[in-house]
């Protein structure tokens, strides 16, 4: 018996690096790609477009910390001096992690199964918890550029 499996499109060319706002680093797809483990089956243009979404939100998260670090002197988050419990780079390590978190959380849920057999939709159930599980990473990296903790707890 012979099996076949689908690996993607693997001669998809590549997406170019996307270019930040000056303070945060470029984005480049193909190290996003593999720092999550995407194959080719997720196409240029939606991993350039989820990352670039990506960007736009995790970036008005931190808008106003940005803000604090140009206005104390520091043009690139490089040069954030970082607190002595953290290794230096953190800040841009956890950047990175805010933003692949939040495209991968988009890309996991547009890529649920096209079949609608009851198993494929409990595959896009799971993907769908796939990708909340990605928000929280993203929400816990952006917590701890803040200097916040991971979760808020109001009494009602």
């Amino acid at each position: 018996m012979t099996s076949f499996v689908a690996a993607g499109n693997t001669s998809a060319r590549a997406a170019e690096p996307i270019v930040n706002n000056g303070f945060w680093p470029t984005i480049d797809p193909a190290e996003f790609r593999d720092a999550r483990r995407l194959d080719g089956t997720v196409t240029p243009p939606r991993v350039q477009d989820a990352l670039l979404t990506a960007m736009a939100t995790v970036n008005r998260v931190l808008r106003d910390w940005q803000a604090r670090q140009v206005d104390a002197g520091h043009q690139q988050v490089q040069d954030v001096p970082t607190p002595r419990w953290h290794p230096p780079g953190i800040y841009l390590a956890l950047y990175r992690r805010a933003v692949y978190a939040t495209a991968h959380a988009a890309i996991a849920e547009a890529y649920r199964d096209y079949d609608a057999t009851a198993s494929t939709r409990d595959r896009g159930d799971s993907q769908e918890l796939i990708g909340e599980s990605y928000r929280r990473d993203a929400s816990w990296a952006i917590s701890e550029i803040l200097d916040r903790p991971h979760v808020t707890v109001e009494l009602i």
